[in-house]
C-alpha cells in the first residue's frame, strides 16, 4: 500500500506528535508499505528508516497550549505540500492534526484520496474552535477520524461538535530504552524531561524537591522559556544537576539511570507517552493526576493532584525512600509498555487504511481548492 503521512510539525524539533509520526512512518516501512512523509522543515534535515521524507520549508515557533509549535503556515509551504501528495499518487493520506494550519490542513482540505485524520490536541482554545467551526463540514467528512486518547476525542468534539472518532492510543518504541546504558547516580535520584515551561510544571517539582531532607539527587533534562529563571532560583541545591537538552543516546541514558520519573505537569497532555519511555526503561514512575497521563501510566504509575506541592514532595520522598516499591511499579511499568509498540499501533492503522479503501472514501464535504491528483486544475465539490 501507498501511503502518504502528513505532519503539521517540524520532525527535527523534539516532540510527542514528531515521535508518534516518525515511530509510526517506520513501522508501516517494516511491514512493507511504501511510505511518503511530509512535514516543515528543511531538506535533508531528517531521515525515517525506508520512507520518504519531504520537507517543505522553514518551521516558526507559534504558541500553542501553553507550548510553541514548530509550524510552516506559509502559502508556498502549503503548495510543496500539495505537489509531493499528488507526485506520491498514494493510496491513502494520514494527516496528523488536521487543523493546524500547514501542511496538514492543506492536505485535509485539497486531497483527492481518501484522508484518515489524527487528532492529538488535549486543550480547547480560542483558535482552535474558530477553526473547528470553520471547518466543521470537512472534519465530520473526513474517511476516518482517530484521536490518541479520550482527552483528545473529547477536545475535538468541543471543536466540531459531535462527530464519530476512535480511540487509537499513542505508541512507544521500546527497543531504544530497554537496551540504553543507564547512568547510575551515587544516591537515589528523581528525574525530569520535558520542555521547561509552565505547563510541564518543572517549578512545582522544584519546590517539592527542596523541600526534601536527605541525600537525594534531582537531574533534570531540557530547556525552555523557564529555564534561566529556575535555574537562579534553585541554585543554592547542588543536589540539582541541569543537563539540558540531550541527544535521544543521553536522554535514554538518563531515563535508564534514574530511580524515579517523575512528570508535574499541570495540564494539556492528550497522552503521557513519556511515562511509557520512562517504563520501557525500567524506571518508577511519579504523575500528576491527568487524564492523559492516566491513559498511558494505568496502575502502573503513581499519581498526584497536579499543581500541589505538598501531595508531590510527599510521594517523592515514600518513593525515593522504599527502593522495594520502585522495583514494583518499575515491574508493572515495563509489562504495561511493551503493549504500546509501535508495530502494534501500526497493524492497528492499517486495518483502518484497508476499511476506508474497500468503502471506496467517502469524499464528502471536501473543498479542492488547489491540484487535484497532479493535474493542475482547481475545482470545488458542492457540499
Amino acid at each position: 500500500m501507498k501511503i502518504a503521512i502528513v505532519s503539521p510539525y517540524d520532525l527535527a524539533v523534539p516532540g510527542g506528535v514528531q515521535v508518534q509520526v516518525k515511530g509510526l512512518a517506520a513501522a508501516l516501512a517494516r511491514s512493507g508499505d511504501e511510505i511518503l512523509v511530509v512535514a516543515p522543515g528543511r531538506a535533508n534535515s531528517i531521515s525515517i528508516p525506508g520512507t520518504t521524507v519531504v520537507a517543505v520549508g522553514r518551521s516558526l515557533g507559534i504558541p500553542v497550549n501553553g507550548s510553541r509549535a514548530p509550524v510552516a503556515v506559509s502559502t508556498q509551504a502549503m503548495r510543496r505540500t500539495l505537489v509531493a501528495l499528488a507526485a506520491a499518487q498514494a493510496d491513502i493520506v494520514h494527516v496528523h492534526e488536521p487543523l493546524v494550519p500547514g501542511p496538514s490542513l492543506a492536505a485535509t482540505l485539497r486531497s483527492d484520496k481518501p484522508v484518515i485524520g489524527t487528532f492529538h490536541r488535549a486543550r480547547t482554545s480560542t483558535p482552535y474552535v474558530l477553526f473547528g467551526h470553520a471547518f466543521r463540514r470537512v472534519i465530520r467528512n473526513l474517511d476516518d477520524r482517530v484521536a490518541v486518547s479520550d482527552v483528545a476525542a473529547e477536545t475535538l468534539r468541543k471543536a466540531v461538535g459531535r462527530v464519530e472518532v476512535s480511540v487509537l492510543a499513542n505508541a512507544v518504541d521500546v527497543e531504544p530504552f530497554s537496551r540504553a546504558v543507564p547512568i547510575r547516580p551515587t544516591a537515589p535520584t528523581a528525574l525530569f524531561v520535558g520542555r521547561i515551561e509552565r505547563r510541564k510544571g518543572l517549578a512545582i517539582l522544584l519546590e517539592a524537591f527542596s523541600g526534601l531532607a536527605g541525600d537525594f539527587r534531582l537531574r533534570v533534562v531540557g530547556d525552555g522559556p523557564e529555564a534561566r529563571h529556575l535555574r537562579r532560583q534553585f541554585a543554592s541545591d547542588n543536589r540539582i544537576t541541569w543537563l539540558g537538552r540531550l541527544d535521544d543516546d543521553g536522554r535514554n541514558a538518563e531515563l535508564a539511570g534514574a530511580d524515579l520519573f517523575v512528570a508535574p505537569s499541570l495540564g494539556g497532555e492528550s497522552f503521557g507517552i513519556v511515562l511509557l519511555e520512562a517504563m520501557a526503561a525500567s524506571t518508577a514512575v511519579l504523575a500528576s493526576d491527568l487524564p492523559g497521563y492516566r491513559a498511558a501510566g494505568g496502575q502502573a504509575a503513581q499519581y498526584v493532584p497536579p499543581g500541589n506541592v505538598r501531595a508531590l514532595r510527599d510521594r517523592l520522598a515514600a518513593m525515593l525512600f522504599d527502593q522495594d516499591e520502585r522495583a514494583r511499579s518499575a515491574a508493572l511499568g515495563r509489562e504495561r509498555a511493551s503493549g504500546f509498540s509501535f508495530d502494534l499501533l501500526a497493524r492497528s492503522y492499517s486495518e483502518r487504511y484497508a476499511a476506508v479503501l474497500d468503502e471506496g472514501g467517502r469524499h464528502r464535504a471536501r473543498h479542492h481548492l488547489g491540484h487535484q491528483g497532479g493535474r493542475g486544475r482547481a475545482r470545488t465539490l458542492k457540499e
